[in-house]
C-alpha cells in the first residue's frame, strides 16, 4: 500500500485529500480557503500556495509519496524571464475580455477557423482571450512576458522548486485556445496572434507522466484543470456524460476523438486519462429555476415541491429557459419565452414544473449536439446541488432518456488529482503501465432508471422541441 495525495486549487479554495494508492479509499484531508476578498478578476498567485500551506498543516501530508495538483481552468499566469509573475494572476470569467474574444475571432476569420484550428472558439475566459486583452490594455506587461502558465502549471512549478523545465498536461492546455487537443500540439502562431508577441510555452505530458521529483523525494505528477480532475475523479469512462447544474450549464462525455464543431457549440477538450472530453455549455440552468422561485414567493425547495404536484408536460406549459441569452443554441441576445398559457394552466406548481422541464430540456438539447456527432451516452451524472431536488431526479432520466447518476458530494477534483498521483507513481515504481490508470471503487451515488416513463420523457421534449422551434426556427441549423 502506498499514500498519495490530490489538491485542488479552486477559485475560492484548496482542498486536499490523502489516498490509498490501491482503493483511492480517502484517510486525510485538509482546507483552506484562499485569503482574498471576494471574487477578484485579478489575484496574486501567492495566495494559492499560502492557502495551499494552511491547508496542508498539521502533518496531513505525512508519508506521501506522490502529489497530484488539480487548479481553476483559464487563469493566466504571466512571468517575465526571471521567472517572476509580470502582474497579478488573471482568473475567472474576466468580462473585461469580451471585446478580445470577439476581435480574436475576426482575426482569424471567424468561428469556424478557430474551431477547426483549436477546436476551441474564443469567450472571455479563455487564455488566449487574456492574452489579447493583456497585449491591447497593458502593452508593457506583455512585452515582458517570456512564459505563460496555468494555475495548476505554476502551482506544480512551485512544488517543484521553480526548475527550469515548466510542464503542463494536455487537459489544461486543451482549454487555452492555442493548443490543439486533435493534433496535440501548440499553435504558436495564435500566441502570436493574441500576445503581438512570440512566448515560452510549458511542455504538455502524458496523463501519466510525472512532472519531476522535489529535492526530498516527492513525486509531483502532470496535474490538470478542475474539469478533467472531476471527471478522472468520478471515474467516468465511455458512455458516460457529466451534467452540471449550476446557474449556468454544462455537458461533456469522454469520446475516443477530438470534435471539431464549426458552429462553435462544441468546445473540444483533452481529459485526463489519454482521451477526449467534447464540452457543450448553457448559459442557463439553476439560474431559471432561481428566477421562477423568486417569481413565486419560494426558494429551490419549494419549487421542486411545488412541480411534484403538476404532471409531466405541465398541462401545456412550456418554458424556454434563455433568461440570460443561450449559448446552445447560439442566440445570444433572446430572452426567455413562456409558451401554453391557458386558465387551467395558470397555477404556481404548473409554471414550477415548466421551470424544472424547461431547464432539463435546454440541457437535453445540449446532450444532443453530442450524441448527434456520434458520442455515446448511456447514463449521465448530474453535479451541483440542484442534483439533489426531488423534481429534477424525477424529471431527468425520462428527459435524458438514460440512466441517471447522482454521486454523493465529494472532492472529486482532488479526487482526481490524487488518482493521477498514484498512476504517476505507479508508472515510476512499475506496477502500473501507461495505459492503466489505477482502478479505484467509484463514487457513491444513488441511479435513476427512465423505466416506463420514458414515452413520456420524449413526449415533454416533443412539445419543448415544437415550442423552440416555432420561436427560434433552425436555431440548431446554424
Amino acid at each position: 500500500m502506498g499514500i498519495v495525495a490530490g489538491l485542488d486549487s479552486s477559485t475560492e479554495s484548496t482542498r486536499i485529500v490523502v489516498c490509498d494508492t490501491d482503493t483511492g479509499a480517502v484517510l486525510r484531508q485538509g482546507y483552506a480557503p484562499h485569503p482574498l476578498e471576494g471574487r477578484p478578476s485579478d489575484v496574486d498567485p501567492q495566495a494559492w500556495l499560502l492557502s495551499l500551506g494552511e491547508a496542508a498543516g498539521g502533518g496531513l501530508l505525512e508519508g506521501v509519496q506522490a502529489i497530484g495538483v488539480s487548479a481553476q481552468q483559464n487563469a493566466v499566469v504571466p512571468l517575465d524571464a526571471q521567472g517572476g509573475t509580470v502582474r497579478p494572476a488573471m482568473v475567472g470569467g474576466d468580462k473585461r475580455a469580451q471585446v478580445a474574444a470577439v476581435d480574436l475571432i475576426d482575426a482569424l476569420g471567424g468561428r469556424q477557423a478557430w474551431a477547426e484550428a483549436v477546436g476551441v472558439v474564443p469567450q472571455a475566459p479563455q487564455p488566449v482571450t487574456k492574452l489579447r486583452w493583456l497585449a491591447r490594455t497593458e502593452p508593457e506587461a506583455a512585452q515582458r512576458t517570456a512564459m505563460v502558465l496555468q494555475a495548476h502549471d505554476w502551482l506544480v512549478w512551485q512544488l517543484l522548486g521553480r526548475p527550469a523545465r515548466r510542464t503542463a498536461d494536455r487537459g489544461g492546455a486543451s482549454g487555452t485556445g492555442y493548443w490543439s487537443a486533435a493534433n496535440a500540439s501548440y499553435r504558436p502562431d495564435l500566441v502570436e496572434l493574441a500576445l503581438g508577441q512570440q512566448t515560452a510555452l510549458p511542455e504538455v505530458l502524458g496523463p501519466w507522466e510525472a512532472a519531476g521529483t522535489t529535492p526530498e523525494g516527492l513525486l509531483i505528477s502532470a496535474g490538470t484543470g478542475e474539469t478533467m480532475a472531476a471527471a478522472f475523479g468520478l471515474g467516468i469512462g465511455v458512455g458516460d456524460a457529466v451534467v452540471s447544474l449550476g446557474a449556468s450549464g454544462s455537458v461533456m462525455a469522454v469520446h475516443h476523438e477530438a470534435l471539431a464543431d464549426p458552429h462553435g457549440m462544441i468546445t473540444s477538450l483533452a481529459d485526463a486519462t489519454g482521451m477526449h472530453l467534447p464540452v457543450v455549455h448553457t448559459s442557463n440552468a439553476v439560474r431559471a429555476l432561481r428566477g421562477t422561485a423568486e417569481l413565486l414567493g419560494t426558494d429551490l425547495e419549494g419549487l421542486s415541491q411545488l412541480a411534484t404536484k403538476s404532471t409531466p408536460g405541465a398541462h401545456g406549459l412550456v418554458l424556454l429557459p434563455y433568461l440570460e441569452g443561450e449559448r446552445t443554441p447560439q442566440l445570444p441576445h433572446t430572452a426567455g419565452t413562456l409558451s401554453g398559457l391557458r386558465r387551467e394552466s395558470m397555477k404556481p406548481e404548473h409554471l414550477a414544473r415548466a421551470a424544472f422541464e424547461g431547464m432539463l430540456c435546454s440541457l437535453a438539447d445540449a446532450l444532443d449536439v453530442l450524441r448527434n456527432r456520434g458520442v455515446e451516452v448511456r447514463r449521465v451524472f448530474l453535479l451541483g446541488p440542484a442534483a439533489d431536488l426531488p423534481a429534477v431526479q424525477a424529471a431527468a432520466p425520462m428527459l435524458f432518456g438514460a440512466q441517471v447518476v447522482v454521486p454523493q458530494a465529494a472532492d472529486y477534483a482532488a479526487l482526481g488529482a490524487a488518482r493521477q498521483a498514484a498512476w504517476a507513481l505507479g508508472v515510476s515504481q512499475g506496477t502500473l503501465g501507461p495505459q492503466q490508470p489505477p482502478v479505484w471503487q467509484g463514487a457513491a451515488a444513488q441511479v435513476f432508471e427512465p423505466g416506463e416513463e420514458l414515452p413520456v420523457g420524449k413526449a415533454v421534449r416533443q412539445q419543448y422541441v415544437a415550442v423552440r422551434e416555432q420561436t427560434h426556427p433552425g436555431a440548431f441549423q446554424g
